[in-house]
């Protein structure tokens, strides 16, 4: 191991001792291009807990392969983090079927390495279906994709989009609160579906740190970090500009981590910036950014 290395596990141990929730490199959503074994180096690198998962990746390697990373990333004590959903549920039934299709085999490969938390985002408006319509519709596909995870030993998490210029872009508006996404949890009624809970949504949605208070940890499959641009009323923050986490202070990160964290929650916890200036960085200079935003943003946890 080498001395930043160890520095790095220095500090992730300090953050263990504090909290059950683990940082997680997602190296696509700072714009990083990785494979697999290139993201669990950084991770070590960096000093990230977990990794995100590929399904795709996961169920055409090689079994050698597979086990090689495997065995490196308990080596290194770095876990899995989140897979995506590979199943398109927003558009028409072909697309959807497409997908359910090979999601039983996308799961197996999941479960057989260890992944057990998939996730996606909903969709705040819909062009032609009213809410209920949208309510019945998303029902239905989540309950038929969850049911599969389940099987398959995963939890599904759903993510929310809070910002008013994303929820009034088109004709209908949908889901966008937390509130709103617990209706729809219940709705689908499976008992493995939580949520994706993004500092940035939690923000433009308004909401507090009472809201997160009503989850369990249970609740939680994931976590999204990031910071809002300063000098924007709340109602006009726009979903593609965003900070690092802990860069401005508009978004409160402190309170956010720091409820989730009493409510004994474990979910990782990846960097979700979408940030034009990080993406044009080297990857080492991204990673270092976001690493120190990071571990920043997780040592403000009371």
């Amino acid at each position: 191991m080498t001395r930043r290395q160890m520095i790095a596990s220095g500090a992730l141990l300090s953050m263990a001792a504090s909290t059950r929730m683990r940082m997680q490199l997602d190296c696509g959503s700072i714009g990083v291009k990785a494979g697999v074994r290139e993201a669990l180096a950084y991770a070590a690198r960096y000093g990230f807990g977990a990794i995100s998962a590929d399904s795709g990746w996961l169920a055409r390697a090689p079994e050698s392969e597979v086990r090689g990373v495997l065995d490196e990333m308990k080596e290194k004590g770095i876990t899995w983090g989140q897979a995506g959903l590979p199943v398109e549920f927003r558009k028409g039934e072909d697309e959807f079927a497409a997908g359910l299709k090979e999601l039983p085999g996308r799961a197996a490969a999941l479960q057989k390495a260890g992944v057990d938390r998939v996730t996606t985002w909903v969709s705040p408006t819909h062009d032609e279906l009213t809410y209920l319509e949208n309510f019945k519709q998303h029902s239905r596909r989540l309950r038929e994709m969850a049911r599969i995870l389940k099987d398959h030993g995963c939890r599904l998490g759903l993510e929310y989009v809070g910002p008013k210029t994303s929820w009034t872009a088109r004709r209908y508006p949908f889901v966008h609160t937390m509130k709103e996404m617990k209706e729809l949890i219940a709705g689908a009624g499976t008992g493995n579906i939580g949520f994706v809970l993004d500092s940035w949504h939690w923000y433009t949605a308004q909401e507090t740190v009472a809201d997160l208070k009503t989850l369990a940890a249970s609740d939680v499959v994931s976590i999204d970090l990031n910071d809002a641009p300063a000098g924007i009323a709340v109602d006009q923050q726009k979903d593609n500009a965003r900070e690092l986490p802990c860069a401005t202070g508009v978004i409160p990160v402190a309170a956010f981590l720091t409820a989730l964290n009493s409510t004994g929650c474990d979910a990782p916890a990846r960097c979700e910036p979408f940030n034009a200036a990080l993406r044009a960085m080297a990857p080492d200079a991204a990673l270092a950014a976001t690493a120190a935003a990071m571990k920043k943003a997780f040592s403000l946890i009371g």
